[in-house]
C-alpha cells in the first residue's frame, strides 16, 4: 500500500486553476473545506510542490504583483491530469478506515470541486468496505482471543463505515447540478 500523500488532492486543487502555496495552504487548513481531513504544514506542501514538479505534474512560474513579493504560481500538467484522472476514477480504494477518512473525503472534495459526479466514488468506496466486511465476517469463526476481538472492532468500525457512506450518497447527490 502506498504512503498517504496529498499529492493527488493537490492535483485536484490545481486543476480547478493555477495557485500558489499559500493559496492551496488555505484549504488544507480551513475546517469548512479539507482542514478537519489533513493536518498540513507548510514546509509539508512546499515538500509536495517539489516533488509533483520533479515527478512532471505540475509546473512553476514565477509570477509578479505590485501587491506582493514574487510567488511561485503552480499549474497542473497533462501528465498531473491524467494521474489525478485515475486516482479520482479508481475502482479500488482502500477499505482502512484511515484511509476513507482521508483519501475518500479527498476525492469527494475534489470531486465537487472540479463538478466531477461522485457518485461512481461513492459507490466504489461502498463495495470495496462491503467487500472487506464480508471477508472479516468470513474469517470471524476462525479467530479466538485478541484476534476475534479485532475482528469484531474492525467489522463495526466498517459498519459504522457503511452507514456514513449512505449518508455521504444523500448529502452529496443535491451538489451534483
Amino acid at each position: 500500500m502506498s504512503a498517504l500523500t496529498p499529492d493527488e488532492t493537490i492535483l485536484g486543487l490545481l486543476a480547478r486553476q493555477p495557485q500558489h502555496g499559500y493559496q492551496l495552504l488555505e484549504v488544507f487548513h480551513d475546517p469548512n473545506r479539507l482542514g478537519n481531513v489533513w493536518s498540513l504544514s507548510t514546509s509539508q506542501l512546499y515538500a509536495v510542490l517539489k516533488r509533483l514538479e520533479r515527478q512532471g505534474g505540475i509546473n512553476g512560474q514565477q509570477v509578479e504583483s505590485e501587491t506582493a513579493p514574487t510567488r511561485t504560481e503552480y499549474a497542473i500538467t497533462p501528465e498531473g491530469n491524467l494521474y489525478l484522472h485515475n486516482w479520482l476514477n479508481t475502482q479500488t480504494p482502500s477499505a482502512s478506515i484511515r484511509r476513507v477518512r482521508v483519501e475518500f473525503l479527498s476525492r469527494l472534495y475534489i470531486a465537487q470541486l472540479l463538478r466531477v459526479s461522485v457518485n461512481p466514488i461513492i459507490e466504489h468506496q461502498r463495495h470495496v468496505c462491503q467487500q472487506e466486511r464480508a471477508n472479516l465476517v468470513r474469517n470471524r469463526e476462525t479467530m479466538e482471543g485478541v484476534g476475534a476481538l479485532v475482528i469484531e472492532l474492525v467489522i463495526a468500525q466498517l459498519d459504522a463505515v457503511l452507514d456514513w457512506i449512505e449518508h455521504c450518497t444523500l448529502v452529496s447527490n443535491p451538489l451534483q447540478s
